[in-house]
Order: structure tokens, then C-alpha cells, then sequence
């Protein structure tokens, strides 16, 4: 799936040791320099390789290249160790890389951090320029034949037309691309073209220049509308990314529609993903339907375009303009099934999916000397992992919201801080990943990173597992409901236990015992309500499944010392779902019962402590007696 939600994660610029190019007669080679940033780039030593011999164009008086800066220019066939890392078990095969260069931006958008900025990784966590363009070659060598380069902003690294340059030079590739918010693109986009740019994408969210400073924080959309047309003008037709949101841009929809009417730009609406935190906003989400009646009622005539075969955006147009629509459906219709896409984090992490936390860090492989097989290897392991659609991991607890700015990796940017390097190293200690990690890295350094993981981690280690997978089941990509489809499930035993207490007072106490109630015996009546409550929860809980039911068992005691009734409710079943709905149901009803069995000798009735006391037999067990 493409990168297209504005995501939150920045960091100091990385960039020291570089390359820039040097133009000799039509041909073009390559001169290491040094760019001053005033923070020294960490010494990084890149693992063994067959070393190709040095261009026989560099002229002998320029220096050679040093060992790190001959691999980087190592043109030689990296051997995979299977036939196609890159290709799935769903046999999708990944021919597109984003690389975020950076974590780092120069907005401050209101959605993704705070006036005063964030505090930033360490410099050394992030890839080195050489690490970044080691990788990029290995990733062209598997398959890859289109890079998009994303950050942060991807044009505050100094040396981001020198990395276009030696990316573009990788034999193969066929397309390097960018992701930017535009605010830099009349001073660097001529020399980003000269260095071999294909395509540029632009973040913007609305055409109102008051409503853009609001938005950023920052002037400078009058340099961003310059930036785009400058962009025609050179020949390219970019994208512009806007992310609607409901009571924020959806009042421009048409607006946008008619900058296309002179542009040749390719305006795409992406929809807001809105899950945030624990809560959904689905009065933020604007549909693709709904922003596609929006347009329509106004032109009638707007119809759908062709689209390629891995294309995230589907293609319409108002007949007649220069420019084009497009409609990113990510959370109404998602498009997994063609998803070509692999992510480089800039500390770099390998990310399969977009909505997934699972990840592999090739800088901490690189690092510790792994050779290039294993590397290729370990980039194949994190694309065999790869799901069959994000909805199997949707909802996960760090990524709210991915704007289309891709390189901006959360929309809840302290949490994004607090959890990043974590997801990785929990995902090293998952049993499925720690014996393919201990294999190609080593036992020791796998406990150093286990070491570290409980060293550095901020996530409380005490959190209950139910909490670890917070998946809102009974809501669709919309936030609607539905009910769950539970027939990928395997059918096994299941159990529920529920209780709930009813305080009666001392004068229905006695009477109960006495069993002197006018409406007759309240413990029996109550028993059998609660059975026929369990057996009838699908007609009572809208979205809960119709289950053949084994056993329902409830019992309501009466407690002298308390004035209570006590109720307890056992359901057992075998099939695909639990039974913890019937289980409470039981006990509800069966309390609603006493209530109503007494309410005529007082009203001064309390139903509490309604709770699920234990569950068996699902894909997670609950107790309460041990939580």
C-alpha cells in the first residue's frame, strides 16, 4: 500500500561523508567530498562483499575510494539466497522502496507535533548517507525498480541532491522519486532534475493561504503553489496529496477539482484514517462515495480514468481540464491485493506494511558486520511475514493516522517517540522472529538487544494481554458496525463465567428466605430468566453471532450478611466464537428478574458488579481471580 498519510516521526539531519557528482565532458562520475554539518556522521563498517574494480574513467588524480565508499559503487550482482526475496507468500512481488532520509521537517502542523517541535532520535540511530545507498543498491539488485525518497522533509538533508544522484546511477532502477511539502522546490528542484528525479509528489492540504499558516504554523504557500508550477513548467505532472477531513478541508473538495483545470497535476484525495488513540473519529472521515457525490453534483460529467496495475489512487477527471483526480481509498476500499510497497524507516527499520508493527532493522545488521546473503535473507524473512491485507493487523497502538506525507510517521508524535525502537525489539523476542534473527546475528548480539529492549523500553511490561491487541472488531474501515466473520476461525470449546450481585436490603432478604415474595420463588424465577436470557443474546446484542449453546448454568444465592442475591452464570459451547456475551447476558437478566420479583415492596433496589469472571477455549483465556 502506498505511503500516503502525513506521519509524524523527525530527527536530526543525518548527512556527512557524501558524494557529489562530477561532470566530465557528457559523462558523469563520482568525487567523495565533505558537507559541514557540525555533527561528525558515525564511522559505520559495512559488511564483506565482492569488491568491483574502481571505474576506469575516475581520473587517477582524484583519491580513492575507501573501503565503505568502493561497496556503495560495488556494481557486482549481490546473489540472493532464494530466487525472489522479494516476493510474498501471497505472491506479490515488491518492485517499489520508499526510504524516509529523514525524521526531521521544517512545518509544524498542528496534526502532527507541537508548536515547539519534538525531541529528535540520537544521530547515530539514524542510516548513515553510505547505509542508505548500500541498502537502495541491494533492494535494486532483488527487484526494486522504483524508489520514493520521503522523510520528515525529505529537502532538509543538505546532501539530498547528491543521494538522487548516486541512487539514480544504480543499474536497473528505473524511477526515483520524492515526497516534499513543496516549501523548497523553486531553489531545489532544477538541480534535483539535473541529478535524475522522476516524479514529485506534494503534501498539501488546502488552497487557502490563511488557512495554510494556521494549519503549519509557518508561511510559505504562495513558495509551494510556485514550487508546483515550476514543476509543470520542468516537464513534470506531480501529485498533490490532500487528506480530507470533515470540518477542516472538505469545503475545498471542488476547489481542488478545478486546479486541475489548468494544471496538469494529479490531484488525490486520501481518506483520513480515524482511529486515534483508543477512539475513533469517524466524524472526520470524508468516504471516497462521499467526496465522489460531492464532486459530481457539481460535475456531472466526472468520470473514472484508467489505472495501472499497482496504482493505490483511483483515476477520475472532469472532461476537458488538464489535470486529473485520484481517490487513496485506504480505509473504505484498500487495495492490499496489488500492494507492491516496502518501507525504509530512516533509523533503518524494514516495514512490510504500512498498518503493520512488525519490523527488522537492517542498520543494526549492517552494523554488526552481517554479510550481504544474510542481509538479503533477513529483507526476505520481513517480506515472507508480509499479511494478506492490513485489516488483519489494523488497528495497532502507535500508528494513528499516516497523512499522505509519508515520511511523517504518526499522527500521535510523542507516542510514535516512546514507541518506535520498541516495536522492534519486541518484535525480535516474538518466537516466530527470535530464531531467524539469533541465526544470522548470533546469540550474544540478540541478547544484547533483548538486554536493551528491557533497558530502554518505556511501554510497561505489566500491561494485560488483552490490551495488546486493541482491534475495534465489530467496526469497519468506516467506523460502522458489522459483525465479525468468524470463519477463518478453528471451532473448539468454549467456556464463559459471569457474576453480578443485587442488593436488596434487609426486608426483601427476609422475605426471599422465607420465600414469601407475592410474586413467588425470586432464586428459581431468576435462574430461568437468566437460562432463557443466554439462550436469546443474538436477538438482544445486535452484532452478536447466533450460537448453538452446550450447557447454561446459573446459579442466585442469597446472602444474609450482604441483603444481596448473588448470581453466577456458566455457558458453555463448541464453536468458532465465545460465549462470554451469553454468560453476562445470564446474569443481567436473571438480576433484572429479582428486581422485578420485588419491586413491589421497594424500589430502593441496586444491580452491580455485572462482570466477566473468567473466559477458556478462544485465541485468549481470562481470569479475573489472577488480573
Amino acid at each position: 500500500m502506498n505511503s500516503v498519510w502525513r506521519v509524524g516521526i523527525f530527527a536530526k539531519n543525518a548527512a556527512a561523508a557524501i558524494t557529489t557528482p562530477c561532470h566530465v565532458g557528457s559523462s558523469t562520475r563520482f568525487r567523495y567530498a565533505s558537507i559541514a554539518t557540525g555533527v561528525a556522521e558515525p564511522k559505520t563498517q559495512l559488511p564483506d562483499a565482492k569488491l568491483a574494480s574502481a571505474s576506469k574513467t575516475v581520473a587517477a588524480a582524484e583519491p580513492a575510494p575507501s573501503f565503505n565508499q568502493q561497496r556503495i559503487l560495488n556494481k557486482a550482482q549481490v546473489k540472493p539466497i532464494s530466487s525472489q526475496p522479494l516476493t510474498d507468500t501471497f505472491g506479490r512481488h515488491h518492485t517499489y522502496l520508499r526510504i524516509s532520509l529523514t525524521e526531521r521537517c521544517n512545518l509544524r502542523c498542528q496534526y502532527c507535533m507541537p508548536a515547539e517541535g519534538v525531541q529528535l532520535q540520537p544521530k547515530s540511530n539514524l542510516l548513515t548517507t553510505e547505509e542508505i545507498l548500500y541498502l537502495a543498491r541491494i533492494f535494486v539488485e532483488q527487484g526494486v525498480r522504483k524508489i520514493r525518497l520521503t522523510g520528515g522533509e525529505p529537502t532538509v538533508r543538505r546532501d539530498i541532491v547528491d543521494i538522487i544522484a548516486q541512487i539514480k546511477s544504480i543499474p536497473k532502477l528505473e524511477s526515483v522519486g520524492i515526497t516534499t511539502n513543496g516549501l523548497v522546490l523553486t531553489r531545489l528542484l532544477l538541480p534535483m532534475q539535473r541529478a535524475g528525479l522522476d516524479a514529485v509528489n506534494i503534501s498539501l492540504d488546502t488552497l487557502r493561504p490563511k488557512r495554510f499558516e494556521e494549519i503549519t504554523r509557518r508561511k510559505g504557500w504562495g513558495r509551494v503553489i510556485a514550487g508546483i508550477d515550476l514543476a509543470i513548467q520542468l516537464g513534470y505532472k506531480p501529485k498533490l496529496n490532500c487528506v480530507l477531513m470533515r470540518n477542516f478541508n472538505e469545503d475545498e473538495i471542488c476547489d481542488f477539482v478545478e486546479f486541475t483545470k489548468d494544471r496538469a497535476v494529479d490531484v488525490r484525495f486520501i481518506e483520513y484514517m480515524p482511529f486515534t488513540g483508543n477512539k475513533w473519529q469517524t466524524d472526520r472521515l470524508i468516504s471516497f462515495k462521499e467526496s465522489l457525490d460531492i464532486i459530481q453534483n457539481r460535475w456531472p460529467d466526472f468520470a473514472a480514468l484508467p489505472n495501472g496495475p499497482n496504482d493505490t489512487s483511483k483515476a477520475y477527471g472532469v472532461p476537458g481540464y488538464k489535470g486529473q483526480v485520484g481517490f487513496i481509498t485506504s480505509m473504505t476500499e484498500h487495495f492490499c491485493g496489488s500492494c507492491n510497497r516496502l518501507r525504509l524507516t530512516a533509523d533503518g527499520n524494514i516495514k512490510v506494511c504500512l498498518f503493520g508493527n512488525k519490523e527488522f532493522s537492517l542498520r543494526d545488521a549492517i552494523r554488526n558486520n552481517c554479510s550481504e546473503d544474510d542481509l538479503i535473507t533477513l529483507i526476505g524473512t520481513a517480506v515472507s511475514r508480509k499479511k494478506k491485507k492490513h485489516a488483519d493487523n489494523f488497528i495497532h497502538d502507535n500508528i494513528t493516522a499516516e497523512m499522505h506525507h509519508n515520511s511523517r510517521e504518526t499522527f500521535d508524535i510523542r507516542k510514535q517517540q516512546r514507541i518506535h525502537s520498541q516495536r522492534y525489539r519486541n518484535y525480535i523476542a516474538s518466537p516466530d522472529t527470535l530464531p531467524v534473527f539469533t541465526n544470522l546475528m548470533g546469540a550474544q548480539l540478540t541478547t544484547k538487544y533483548l538486554t536493551q529492549a528491557r533497558l530502554y523500553s518505556k511501554t510497561s511490561s505489566n500491561r494485560n494481554s488483552d490490551n495488546n491487541s486493541a482491534n475495534l472488531t465489530h467496526v469497519d474501515y468506516a467506523g460502522k458496525a458489522q459483525m465479525v466473520d468468524v470463519t477463518a476461525k478453528q471451532s473448539s470449546e468454549r467456556v464463559a463465567e459471569a457474576r453480578a450481585t443485587v442488593i436488596v436490603g434487609p426486608t426483601i432478604a427476609q422475605l426471599i428466605h422465607v420465600n414469601n415474595m407475592s410474586k413467588g420463588d425470586v432464586l428459581s424465577v431468576a435462574q430461568l430468566a437468566g437460562i432463557m436470557g443466554a439462550k436469546r443474546t443474538s436477538e438482544l446484542i445486535p452484532l452478536c453471532h447466533n450460537i448453538s449453546l452446550s450447557s447454561v448454568k446459573v446459579e442466585a444465592k442469597l446472602n444474609l450478611v450482604s441483603n444481596s442475591v448473588e448470581l453466577f452464570g456458566r455457558v458453555k459451547c463448541t464453536g468458532q466464537t465465545g460465549v462470554e456475551m451469553e454468560a453476562l447476558t445470564a446474569v443481567t437478566l436473571a438480576a433484572l428478574t429479582v428486581y422485578d420479583m420485588c419491586k413491589a415492596v421497594s424500589h430502593d433496589i441496586t444491580i452491580t458488579d455485572i462482570k466477566l469472571w473468567a473466559k477458556s477455549g478462544g485465541k485468549r483465556n481470562f481470569e479475573r481471580s489472577k488480573n
